[in-house]
Order: structure tokens, then C-alpha cells, then sequence
């Protein structure tokens, strides 16, 4: 056992998952409730494999193998890879639901915990909507379909609320925003409109996106290079005092570009109203024209430069998600079965969120920059040895002696039926 696996533990106890899942009826297809494994061995094995460094079903199984870890959670043996796979299968589409509605608790509670300023930028909850193509190899992935770029794949659409992925579909790479309404229904209530502020790509810049996106946030900015022709030519026809003064920046591949902002307006399809672009010329020694680049946006206020600054911001959303992805091998579906899948996309994002929230909550400023596969290994080189001493459970911790003040700390708030005794 280790430090990493003690602490998730005492995270998913404050938060009260067993309990959760154990009143979750969907959750437990069994006809006799007597026999087979409780829904919450499957829940806190698969998120206990995927927190400790795992990245396949099989490693489920490999937990059995731990048997401090089975004495600290009072369980006698977890599911092989074959039981995880077949009950997966088996909760469906309506196990999925549950299971994404325990995801929203958990980030609505974990931002209830967490101080402010630590997930705000400019005092507002930032949020971001994107997808990701999964692809996939064979035809036996149900559910998938052919992308844009003529590879079979799966969509993964996804809502961030701060730090957290807080809830996500996955399913055939048609329609990238396919989701967008529900996700952000689904999820409205972690942010009020006047204080959230959401970050979308491209695939979110038709009119009906627009206006879902306007129904919820005060504040957004999407990424537009689709439909760009009316824009363009709208950019092109600007006298040259209308465009702000020339800065220079650099390009992607080192070379200086000149660049110039404006505003404007225009109605996309789907809108019954005109909407507010930012326009950005640039032009590098060797380009004989002007390139162009659009960010539909509700700022009224400020200056277009200003909006394509904030916009970038969005790129440390992409870099979570990318590291997400790479961090937990999601880049790889477990399951032929789409529903399998789907169960096993929602609890890797509760997985992910757990490490997420012991970050935020409980780890010192220096320390949230760290991406999960960092946490996840620094986590791990804190063994803990099990010793069972006069119907007592022991739980020895071999620490640095620069780390005993925070465990001692994190353990009395989180544990606090633990009695911690003085080391030596």
C-alpha cells in the first residue's frame, strides 16, 4: 500500500462515495444481491487502479494482490478484468447516468471545499467545452463512426469547470458539439452567468451554439475559422484607421509577425441578432497579404487585442485535457461494448477529478502546477505498512521528514477517527 492510494481513500470518505453508489440502484444489475461483488468494489477498484498508476481493467485485479490495502477498505478481493468488463456492460446506459450524476456532486462539493482564488481567473469560474476524436482500430467498437480526417473513432465531448472535468458524452464522432445544451443544462448550476466565463473551440461557433452558449454565460469566447469568407471580406474592406496600432509577436515557427486588431459585427446563420467578433490581421516579412484569424465573443467592453489574450487562456485547458488523455491511457477504450465504455470514460473522470481535488483542497500553492502523472508518482513513493495490533488497524507511514507536517494536517481533517500517534 501507499500514500497516494491512503489518500484517495480519506477523499472519497469525506465525500461519502461508497454510501453514494451503495443507494444507486442502477448501479447494482445483480438479480441476487447475495451473490457477486457490492457495486462500490467495482467503483472504488476501478478509480483505486486508475489513481495508483493503472490504465487497464487487469489492473483491477492486481489490487487483490495488496492485502494492506483490502485490511484498510475492508475488502476481501476485488473483480478479475472478465467481472469488471461484464458489469460495466451490464448497468448500461442508465449506469452511466448515475455515475456521471456522482461525478457533478463530487466537483460541485470539491468547489465548495476549495478556496476561491485558487480556481478563479479575474473572480469568474472559468469553463471550457470541447471534443476529442478517439480513434479506434477494427470494427468492433460499437458506436463508432468515421471522422473528419476518414478514421474510425469515438467522441468524447466534454464540459471543464475550473480544474475539473466535470462531465462528459462519450459517442460517435459526428456533430463535435453535438452535446454542448445538455452538458452545459446538465451542469448550469456550478456557476452563476454573471461569474462564469467559457472558453470553445471552433466546432461550437454555429449560430444555435452561439446562442446556447449565450443563455448561460455573461461571458465567452469561441474560436471561429469556419464561414470566414463574409468576415473576411468585411476585414479587407477597413481603412487602415480603424485597425488598432501594429504589435509584434511571435509565430509558431519563431518568425515575427505584425499583428492588428478591430472589431466586428456580424449575423451568422442561426442568430437573430448580430454577434461581436475580435479580428486580428498579421503578416509576417515574407507574407504578400494579410492573414486573418476571428473570436465571436459577448464582450461589448475592452479591446479586441484584449479578447484574443484572454482566449489563449484557454490553451492550459487544452494542455489538461492532453495531459488527461495521456496521463490515464484514454486515448484507448477498454471495451468493444459503447456502454462499457461510457461507464468506463465517466469513473477515469472521477478518477481524474479525486487527484484533482486533493490538489486544489489540500496541497500547497508550489504544488498545483503538478499534472496527474506527477501527483500520481510522488504519491506512490510514500509506502505504508498495515499492521492489525489489539483489534486495531496500524497504518505506518515511512515519510520524509519535510512531509510529516502536511500528512499529519491532511489526515486529522480528513480522518479524523484516526488517532495519529508520534513517530519514531
Amino acid at each position: 500500500m501507499h500514500g497516494g492510494q491512503l489518500a484517495v481513500a480519506a477523499v472519497m470518505e469525506r465525500f461519502g462515495l461508497k454510501r453514494r453508489v451503495k443507494r444507486c440502484a442502477a448501479l447494482d444489475p445483480r438479480k441476487d444481491t447475495h451473490k457477486g461483488y457490492d457495486p462500490e468494489v467495482y467503483v472504488t477498484g476501478i478509480v483505486y487502479a486508475l489513481t495508483s498508476g493503472g490504465c487497464t481493467l487487469s489492473e483491477v485485479e492486481k489490487l487483490s494482490e495488496d492485502e494492506a490495502l483490502k485490511a484498510c477498505l475492508g475488502v476481501k478481493r476485488f473483480p478479475d478484468e472478465s467481472s469488471v468488463g461484464e458489469w460495466m456492460r451490464n448497468v448500461g446506459e442508465t449506469g452511466v447516468e448515475a455515475i456521471r450524476r456522482i461525478g457533478r456532486d463530487f466537483v460541485e462539493w470539491a468547489l465548495a471545499q476549495a478556496e476561491g482564488p485558487r480556481y478563479r481567473h479575474a473572480g469568474q469560474v472559468e469553463c471550457f467545452f470541447d471534443d476529442t476524436q478517439i480513434e479506434v482500430h477494427g470494427r468492433t467498437f460499437e458506436g463508432a463512426t468515421v471522422n473528419y480526417e476518414g478514421n474510425l473513432a469515438l467522441g468524447w465531448q466534454t464540459l471543464w469547470v475550473g480544474p475539473f472535468l466535470v462531465d462528459g458524452v462519450l459517442g460517435g464522432a459526428g456533430d463535435v458539439s453535438s452535446q454542448l445544451d445538455d452538458l452545459l443544462s446538465a451542469n448550469g448550476h456550478l456557476w452563476k452567468p454573471s461569474e462564469g466565463y467559457l472558453y470553445a473551440d471552433s466546432g461550437s461557433s454555429a449560430g444555435s451554439y452561439l446562442k446556447a452558449i449565450g443563455k448561460r454565460f455573461d461571458q465567452w469566447s469561441v474560436s471561429y475559422n469556419k464561414w470566414t469568407e463574409p468576415l473576411e471580406r468585411l476585414s479587407e474592406g477597413f481603412p487602415e484607421g480603424y485597425w488598432s496600432p501594429v504589435v509584434e509577436r511571435r509565430g509558431r515557427k519563431g518568425e515575427t509577425l505584425r499583428e492588428q486588431y478591430a472589431w466586428l459585427r456580424h449575423q451568422p446563420e442561426g442568430m437573430e441578432t448580430p454577434v461581436q467578433y475580435a479580428v486580428a490581421r498579421y503578416r509576417s516579412d515574407e507574407d504578400l497579404f494579410w492573414r486573418y484569424s476571428f473570436i465571436a465573443t459577448s464582450s461589448a467592453q475592452g479591446t479586441p487585442q484584449g479578447v484574443f489574450e484572454r482566449h489563449r487562456l484557454k490553451g492550459d485547458f487544452e494542455r489538461r485535457f492532453s495531459e488527461l488523455l495521456s496521463d490515464l491511457d484514454l486515448h484507448h477504450p477498454p471495451c468493444a461494448n459503447l456502454a462499457a465504455n461510457r461507464v468506463y470514460y465517466a469513473l477515469a473522470t472521477l478518477a481524474y477529478n479525486i487527484l484533482q481535488a486533493l490538489k486544489l483542497i489540500w496541497m500547497s500553492a508550489d504544488e498545483q502546477s503538478h499534472r496527474v502523472r506527477t501527483l500520481v508518482h510522488r504519491l506512490l513513493l510514500i509506502p505504508v505498512e498495515i499492521k492489525r495490533h489489539a483489534r486495531q488497524v496500524l497504518a505506518c507511514f515511512y515519510l520524509p521528514e519535510h512531509a510529516e507536517s502536511w500528512w499529519r494536517q491532511f489526515i486529522a481533517l480528513l480522518l479524523p477517527r484516526c488517532h495519529l500517534m508520534p513517530s519514531g
